[in-house]
């Protein structure tokens, strides 16, 4: 045991003990005063010495227990959650991008596949060259090429040819000294042009900008609405952005001010006012008394000041932080593919069973034997469904499971509401004599439609059914079932499994009893 904790455990019992003689003391008095009544004093005794134990183990326990397991979390604190979180950004996103190819594998499309593994390799090149990527993006008026090409001429070091084609955006490579790592800074396409062609490149430029390190976003004027949503929605996914107010030499000294003060107001909460630069990248030529022209240096000195100011101390974490980023997004693109699969083939499952279903109720008139077979149908449903899911049930799990959102349906009144829509969607449709015997057929392949688009949402939230419970889900489906188009449809296709084959058995009942008589 460490010798601090030693006196301290020493010292504490002394105060205890000291507490307690004058406890006793005082107590003792009053004990004195009790005599006449020795119950009454065995009892105050009793307590006092429960208390002073009660005291000392309480003390004991908290210097040898609960402050030595202090210590060693404090010590150790990445023992509790070692197995969750890696050491670092880059091993996040190392360990994110196996994840996805593990994911990718689930994949059925092999466009779709090799295009996520593309993207994987790519992210992870990325990672293995640790370039800075800083993205300028703007509108085409902002001035954006104009900045790029001042950056380009001011920025002492090495400067690379271009890279990449005019349609996505031009890419330079530049040094920048007391930081190790390659800058590449790409000029993107403006948004907000017009056309379908202006729409295409502004959707290159936001894919851009979603892969940038640094985002330096340019303006000409106070923010527009057009122009502060796509900032702020970078912003939200974690892009970190500096703000550039440009041609700043059309302005005067005290509009430049208002203009800045405006910009910083509207961004206060995601971008920080000293990241809010006002620059000139291309100033006007001014005409001088002698009638000669003169053509200023361009102002960047500031916006030049902050980027490095800000690559110099975060630059390590905006690449850790893209990368790990960018392996989040492409996980979550390759969950989306798999959840649109399992969802295809869970539908399939569901369209197959509702039919079934149908055809199960159409030969049992019985209600009773209706609701049995229905609810059979429906568990070997849940079941196939839940193994799309990968969550394998057997076919008790499946029965508790059907029988409980069968529950839930006739609560709900919805077998009611589901025999009135059908039974007039009908009419319109089929011969009166045939309605009745189609209804019931009809309508169990609808409620196990309802059945199985709920059990698919419940397997999809990992076995959830959310805040609202069963109940909400069975709801919702049953209006988007509901639904004047789906039911036009749902009505032709039961009129061909259903209805048709019913009357095809009508018909020859009636020939074989003419053939008899």
């Amino acid at each position: 045991m460490p010798l601090s904790r030693i006196v301290t455990l020493i010292v504490g019992l002394i105060v205890i003990l000291g507490l307690a003689l004058w406890l006793i003391d005082s107590l003792s008095r009053l004990y004195w005063q009790l005599s006449y009544s020795p119950l009454l004093g065995n009892l105050l005794l009793l307590l006092l010495i429960v208390l002073i134990g009660a005291l000392v183990a309480a003390f004991v326990y908290y210097v040898l227990v609960i402050q030595s397991g202090e210590k060693r979390s404090r010590r150790n604190p990445k023992r509790v959650t070692a197995a969750q979180i890696p050491a670092g950004k880059s091993d996040a996103a190392s360990t994110t991008l196996q994840a996805v190819r593990q994911q990718v594998g689930q994949i059925q499309d092999e466009v779709a596949r090799q295009a996520l593994l593309s993207k994987s390799r790519e992210i992870e090149a990325n990672l293995a060259r640790g370039e800075i990527q800083v993205v300028v993006f703007g509108t085409g008026s902002a001035g954006k090429t104009s900045l790029v090409n001042a950056i380009m001429g001011r920025m002492v070091g090495q400067v690379d040819a271009p890279m990449g084609t005019t349609q996505v955006g031009e890419t330079y490579c530049l040094r920048l000294k007391g930081l190790e790592r390659k800058i590449l800074i790409t000029d993107t396409p403006g948004i907000l042009e017009a056309g379908v062609a202006g729409t295409e490149r502004e959707q290159m430029a936001r894919e851009l900008a979603t892969e940038a390190d640094l985002l330096l976003f340019v303006v000409d004027n106070d923010l527009r609405r057009s122009e502060y949503e796509p900032l702020r929605g970078l912003a939200e996914i974690g892009k970190r952005s500096l703000l550039v107010l440009n041609k700043t030499d059309l302005y005067t000294d005290e509009d430049k001010e208002s203009i800045l003060a405006r910009l910083r107001q509207r961004v206060r909460g995601f971008i920080a006012t000293n990241d809010v630069v006002a620059i000139a990248a291309n100033p006007q030529p001014a005409q001088l008394e002698t009638g000669e022209t003169f053509q200023p240096e361009p102002d960047i000195v500031p916006l030049l000041r902050r980027t490095a100011a800000v690559l110099r101390a975060e630059g390590e974490d905006l690449v850790a932080d893209n990368i790990l980023l960018q392996s989040l997004r492409l996980g979550d693109e390759a969950r989306k593919l798999i959840d649109g699969q399992r969802r295809r083939q869970a539908d399939k499952i569901v369209e197959r069973f509702q039919w079934i279903g149908a055809g199960v109720v159409s030969v049992t008139p019985i209600p009773v034997v209706d609701l049995l077979a229905t609810a059979a149908v429906n568990a070997q449903m849940v079941v196939e469904i839940g193994r799309v899911y990968g969550c394998e049930l057997n076919m008790e799990r499946g029965r508790e499971l059907a029988l409980s959102l069968a529950k839930t349906i006739a609560s709900l009144g919805i077998v009611k509401g589901a025999i009135e829509l059908l039974s007039t969607a009908l009419q319109l449709n089929v011969a009166t004599f045939l309605i009745g015997r189609a209804i019931q057929g009809v309508t169990a392949a609808y409620l196990t439609r309802i059945a199985g688009k709920s059990f698919i949402e419940y397997f999809r939230h990992d076995q959830d059914w959310g805040d609202g419970g069963m109940t909400e889900v069975v709801q919702r489906q049953f209006q988007i079932n509901r639904r004047d188009e789906f039911i036009k449809a749902f009505i032709q296709e039961a009129i061909a499994r259903v209805v048709k084959p019913l009357q095809d058995k009508s018909e020859v009942v009636e020939h074989d009893e003419e053939v008899n008589s």
